[in-house]
């Protein structure tokens, strides 16, 4: 088994209307937040913010203090079982047009209602509604 950890960044921007919630569209078809693989020599922070900065172009970003959400999740990867942990950080930025890097077919910033309804995976939702829980009682 390979045993791999990410890390990634729920990157949101707020307008006059609410926060919006970046997702990005993978090649696979599915919605999700920026994440990557760590690098040697890299702490997590670095990671996520390397990622965010990789496959958005946004460099002008803002951590949220107090939340790291941890997921798990197994996928077969040429005929061998790779677990995966991925760490996601929330971010903010004032950033709205982004520079997709070629891992990507697209991106939207959505509300949380509909980045919910966008978006791919269970555990992202999970990860999605920590977020704004977090933001709906601090900003």
């Amino acid at each position: 088994m390979i045993k791999e950890t990410s890390a990634g960044v729920v990157l949101f921007r707020r307008t006059e209307s609410g926060n919006l919630f970046l997702l990005l569209h993978y090649p696979s078809g599915h919605w999700d937040f920026a994440k990557g693989k760590m690098e040697r020599g890299e702490t997590v922070y670095d990671t996520a913010l390397r990622e965010t900065r990789e496959e958005t172009g946004i460099t002008d970003v803002t951590l949220i203090e107090d939340f790291e959400e941890w997921i798990e999740y197994e996928f077969q990867y040429r005929g061998e079982l790779v677990c995966k942990k991925v760490v996601f950080f929330l971010a903010e930025t004032k950033i709205e047009n982004i520079k997709i890097s070629h891992e990507h077919m697209g991106y939207t910033w959505m509300d949380y209602d509909t980045a919910m309804i966008k978006t791919t995976f269970d555990n992202a939702r999970t990860v999605l509604t920590k977020a704004h829980a977090l933001l709906s009682k601090t900003l």
